[in-house]
């Protein structure tokens, strides 16, 4: 006999949406427009549809966690936890508790296996990656998550091939219009700090969008220019002094993130050099610090609040048996003083 019962399938086909689109609509979430979640429930009670009993036994078995795994990054100093993951973790607590899910929140990156550490141990249904510290080396972990069937999502780079699905901000045109920003100030010397190599997929994304900027200019890219930094303080600081070192003429610096940024401010004032007059500063991330160094430093702002929303909808989407599609996030500039500005005509 033939099984009519209505699927989330139908629903999707009548209003013309994902599978995806109608699971949120029916959970009430708020990543989907009050148009379209009413729309998807309206046909679900005209068609009757009720959860499916299976599904909804298996959901029965879930610990109803979430687990939220810090990855080292080794640039950050004693602490190792970038501090631009702590508007993350607001963001991913209050999407969790929303949902009615706890959230583990681990340090361990030395660990071997996360999938048996945390989903085979029955101590969380999913679990989400911040930082990753050597992606070459993180990236053959996420091979194995895949090959063992663990749910997990991803905040960084989204790459062609990469495994498992992730979220990350788009940062090859975030870091263009940020260069761009710099060009229209009459900046023709900048400077690039950061590590862009294949072990940082988003600082290299950051270099490149960086250097499209400067050749639309036409202005040649000059790799003695480009220092290597990790993400701290120090390491930006270090990256400047080299820089300075180096003796060639630069009226901008662009770090790869606002921590770089900030060492690199710190390292241009002992130098005796003025910010902005002399040279501006650019960052990446927007950290809270951002606003409150001397001057004010102009970085690009991440979606924090809405990326956390996101990996915790999509890992939910996961649990259940669905496959979400990666995706970057558009970011937006923060004009502060430390690159300064033209003259205001009066």
């Amino acid at each position: 006999m033939k099984d009519d019962k209505p699927t989330s399938f139908d629903i999707a086909f009548r209003a013309g949406v994902s599978q995806s689109t109608v699971s949120r609509a029916l959970r009430n979430s708020p990543l989907v427009n009050e148009e379209t979640r009413l729309k998807v429930q309206q046909i679900a009670r005209e068609l009757n549809y009720k959860v499916d009993k299976n599904a909804s036994s298996l959901r029965s078995q879930q610990t109803k966690t979430i687990a939220l795994l810090l990855c080292e990054d080794q640039g950050t100093g004693t602490s190792l936890i970038n501090p631009f993951f702590l508007s993350m973790l607001g963001s991913i607590t209050r999407a969790t508790a929303k949902r009615g899910f706890d959230l583990l929140i681990s340090f361990q990156q030395f660990s071997e296996d996360w999938h048996a550490d945390y989903e085979d141990a029955n101590r969380a249904d999913g679990i989400i990656f911040l930082g990753y510290g050597d992606y070459e080396t993180f990236v053959k972990k996420l091979t194995y998550l895949t090959e063992v069937g663990a749910h997990f999502i991803t905040w960084g780079p989204v790459l062609e091939g990469q495994p498992g699905v992730s979220i990350g901000c788009d940062n090859f045109n975030s870091a263009y219009n940020a260069a761009k920003h710099l060009l229209s100030l009459g900046r023709k010397n900048i400077a690039f700090l950061g590590d862009v190599s294949e072990h940082s997929p988003e600082f290299a994304d950051r270099y490149h969008g960086f250097c499209k900027a400067l050749q639309e200019a036409g202005i040649e890219v000059n790799p003695k220019l480009q220092v290597a930094a990790e993400t701290s303080e120090e390491e930006g600081y270090k990256a400047t002094l080299s820089l300075l070192q180096r003796r060639l003429p630069f009226d901008a610096i662009f770090g790869a993130s606002d921590l770089i940024a900030i060492g690199a401010m710190k390292a241009l004032e002992e130098a005796g050099m003025h910010i902005p007059n002399d040279v501006a500063v650019m960052g990446f991330d927007d950290i809270p610090m951002a606003s409150y160094t001397h001057p004010p430093l102009s970085t690009v702002q991440q979606d924090t609040l809405l990326a956390g929303e996101l990996l915790v909808e999509n890992l939910l989407l996961l649990v259940d048996g669905e496959r979400p599609e990666s995706m970057l996030l558009p970011a937006k500039l923060m004009v502060r003083g430390s690159c300064g500005a033209k003259p205001v005509k009066k």
